[in-house]
């Protein structure tokens, strides 16, 4: 078990039970849930839901990052983002995540409130945004991309080379290690349900970085390919299996965007692990 610290002097403990971060996208073009939530009121509706489903984190994004979606401004990313964040952070029993590689974005967005940076570029588009987390004292999830370079063949190696440079970037910006959690970036480049496949099958092989681990496979198009499902919305379940499954392999945070039923998967999950360490904790005796 860890405490992960986060800005304005918030902590959680990571590892004895799963962490759900629900996810809020504040766009009109999201893959699965565009438009829905764009409006501040109807985010804050769908973010109080979450919270009543379970989830300990509200991870807000102001700009789609599915492959073929259009980028939007900086400005434009802010003026979505920045008053649905000002809201949550009012909520004492919410901690509020910015979906974003934008350095003066996350910025603004510690200052409404936010506690963590959730950067899918793991601080290699704009390298700043290390040092706003690291001012801020804020959490930072560095996720792993194959995006717009050449990848190592091996995907497990492709992962230790890239998470090993973010990880030079964040310790040379003053990041403390307690402030990072680690991503794989599950659907980001990786081309084929295989590719997806085997990165899960091989997903302890990243405790040996030493970080927590965030699993984010929610509705992603592997899922869809496994499961038959072309509709995002109906990958719930198939979700639901995947974060269950990284949870027996280690995982200790989920970003996803039903709450509940990944609640549930999660929570038999978590008694596997629980009578595991137990009947570990027996054995020693």
């Amino acid at each position: 078990m860890a405490k992960w610290h986060l800005a304005h002097g918030r902590q959680i403990e990571l590892g004895k039970s799963s962490v759900v971060m629900g996810i809020l996208n504040v766009t009109p073009n999201s893959f699965s849930d565009g438009g829905r939530y764009a409006a501040p009121d109807k985010a804050l509706i769908q973010a109080r839901t979450m919270v009543a489903q379970g989830a300990a984190i509200i991870d807000v994004g102001g700009e789609s990052t599915g492959p073929k979606a259009a980028p939007v401004t900086a400005l434009e990313e802010q003026r979505r983002i920045v008053p649905v964040i000002e809201a949550l952070s009012a909520l004492d029993s919410v901690l509020v995540s910015v979906d974003t590689y934008r350095e003066e974005t996350a910025r603004l967005a510690v200052k409404a409130g936010a506690h963590i940076v959730n950067d899918v570029w793991g601080l290699q588009k704009e390298p700043g945004i290390a040092a706003v987390a690291a001012e801020a004292g804020a959490g930072l999830v560095i996720m792993h991309t194959g995006r717009d370079r050449k990848k190592h063949a091996d995907a497990l190696k492709d992962q230790f080379l890239f998470l090993r440079h973010s990880l030079d970037i964040a310790r040379k910006a003053g990041i403390d290690d307690r402030q990072i959690v680690l991503d794989p970036g599950f659907g980001f480049a990786k081309e084929t349900p295989a590719d997806n496949i085997e990165l899960m099958v091989r997903f302890e092989e990243l405790h040996a970085l030493g970080f927590p681990l965030l699993a984010g496979t929610s509705r992603k198009r592997f899922i869809g390919a496994i499961t038959g499902r072309e509709d995002a919305l109906q990958r719930d379940a198939g979700t639901a299996a995947t974060s269950a499954i990284l949870r027996l392999k280690g995982a200790a945070l989920f970003r996803v965007h039903n709450v509940a039923i990944n609640v549930d998967a999660l929570a038999v999950a978590d008694a596997i692990v629980a009578h595991r360490s137990g009947l570990a904790a027996h054995l020693e005796d």
